[in-house]
């Protein structure tokens, strides 16, 4: 694990006409452990709080994630669920993917390389960066 405890996210609304529609697209960046779980978990609460919320979690750019930070995942699949949403994470890692498997959770998300639009410059920016934590 390095010592990078940064936590970025960049949240992008879909137009409409992108193949996103309505999918709010976050970037998590940096660790997703014990020490930015909370503020993710915060983060993605209040992204899933309304009525059928369609959201794409953009894992590329993480550099490390536990057991906490897919607790944060599975967290936020399950509101998006209980209010009949969609959740898609997106990620290339073969890496992330074989931890998905291994903790027996390969089958619980809808994972896909890239992002869902044709053109990720379509979406406009659409939330808060946030940077500092540190140990």
């Amino acid at each position: 694990m390095s010592e990078n405890h940064t936590m970025r996210d960049e949240t992008r609304s879909g137009g409409p006409g992108t193949a996103t529609d309505a999918a709010t697209v976050v970037a998590l960046r940096g660790e997703i452990d014990l020490l930015t779980a909370p503020e993710w978990a915060a983060r993605l609460d209040t992204l899933t709080a309304r009525e059928h919320p369609d959201l794409v979690l953009d894992l590329r750019p993480v550099e490390f994630i536990d057991c906490t930070g897919l607790g944060v995942l599975c967290r936020t699949r399950n509101r998006t669920r209980d209010r009949r949403g969609r959740l898609r994470l997106v990620a290339d890692s073969e890496e992330f993917l074989r931890l998905l498997r291994t903790t027996g959770l390969g089958g619980a998300f809808e994972v896909q390389p890239g992002l869902p639009a044709p053109d990720a410059e379509a979406l406009v920016t659409g939330g808060a960066s946030r940077e500092g934590v540190a140990r």
